[in-house]
């Protein structure tokens, strides 16, 4: 079969060297590969796996023997599922390779801004100490009110870690968890959104970006949150308003920021959210350890196996945009 990767620049030796040993075409395009030349790559193509290109209407209508997506992560809104449902594509994702990483990637972000480490990193490298200043009091995750925007797999394994690792009080907004998921994590039901971000001292986001969360966190929530509190996004980019978290910073009502995901990415470097000593940013590799890809790529043959033999396709997924698809099968 012929299979088409994209972002090739994702590092998956293991999985690509199968599919080769297996006698599969793979050919692999690199980012910021066009909608063009996608399409020209997919005409004759079985299988696609993409990882952040978008996969638009075009490109697939333009796959006539296309009879699989796979998207070598979690998130699928760079696909046009619609347009893949109309032509009986079926889509798969690999959602449970990275959640324990992602909440650990979360989790670090937190830890680093209460001890105000951009800073203390940034003092040591230019002058080689710093002493014990006001500007450098840190605070404890003991004791601190966490607020997450979505309990799903990645909220709530940061939970865990936030609460009965660290002591924090976690609280949660997520409508569409049943009260026995909260009540497992040890974690408080929040029915409103405006309520946690008044009562959280750090927000972390684990929702899925569909167009009902994008820019979830604007200009108006922002104000809602107490000063100097603490924003995390570990999910996707635009779920935050960008123009509106600079302001915040700017004017000093957010005591700061961490930033795995971003609107527009690769981020430039003349972004104005670099080079702030309250703010982390990391490329979008909070996924990124020897032992989540190694679930990846596993998970991720499977899944194509599975599509190469003409079985059901396992769909692990609970995102409904994902359920009810002809020739899938849901374990969840």
């Amino acid at each position: 079969m012929k299979i088409v990767r994209t972002d090739a620049e994702v590092y998956l030796p293991t999985l690509d060297d199968r599919l080769r040993t297996d006698g599969h075409e793979l050919v692999l395009l690199p980012d910021e590969t066009s909608e063009d030349e996608i399409c020209s790559a997919v005409r004759d193509a079985d299988i696609l796996l993409m990882c952040y290109a978008g996969i638009t209407r075009r490109v697939i209508e333009s796959a006539a023997r296309l009879r699989g997506i796979v998207k070598y992560g979690v998130g699928i809104d760079a696909i046009d599922l619609i347009a893949a449902k109309e032509r009986g594509i079926t889509v798969v994702n690999i959602p449970e390779y990275g959640e324990r990483t992602v909440a650990e990637g979360a989790f670090l972000l937190l830890l680093a801004l209460r001890r105000k480490l951009p800073g203390l990193m940034n003092t040591m490298q230019a002058n080689g100490w710093t002493w014990p200043e006001e500007r450098w009091l840190g605070d404890d995750i003991a004791g601190m009110t966490l607020g997450l925007v979505g309990l799903g797999r990645i909220g709530q394994s940061m939970a865990q870690m936030a609460g009965a690792g660290f002591g924090a009080h976690v609280i949660a907004y997520d409508p569409l968890k049943p009260d026995d998921v909260f009540d497992a994590c040890g974690v408080e039901r929040v029915e409103n959104l405006d309520v946690l971000l008044e009562r959280s001292d750090a927000v972390s986001l684990h929702t899925v970006l569909n167009p009902n969360t994008k820019n979830l966190i604007g200009a108006t929530q922002l104000q809602r949150m107490k000063a100097g509190a603490l924003l995390i996004n570990v999910s996707r980019g635009e779920l935050i308003d960008e123009d509106a978290l600079i302001q915040a910073l700017d004017n000093g009502h957010l005591g700061g920021a961490g930033l795995d995901v971003h609107a527009r990415e690769p981020l430039s470097r003349d972004h104005p959210l670099f080079d702030r000593p309250n703010v982390i940013l990391l490329p979008h590799l909070t996924f990124w350890t020897k032992q989540a890809m190694e679930r990846l790529e596993e998970d991720t043959y499977a899944r194509l196996q599975e599509m190469i033999d003409g079985r059901p396709v396992t769909v692990r997924s609970t995102d409904p945009r994902l359920r009810d698809q002809p020739g899938a099968v849901y374990p969840h």
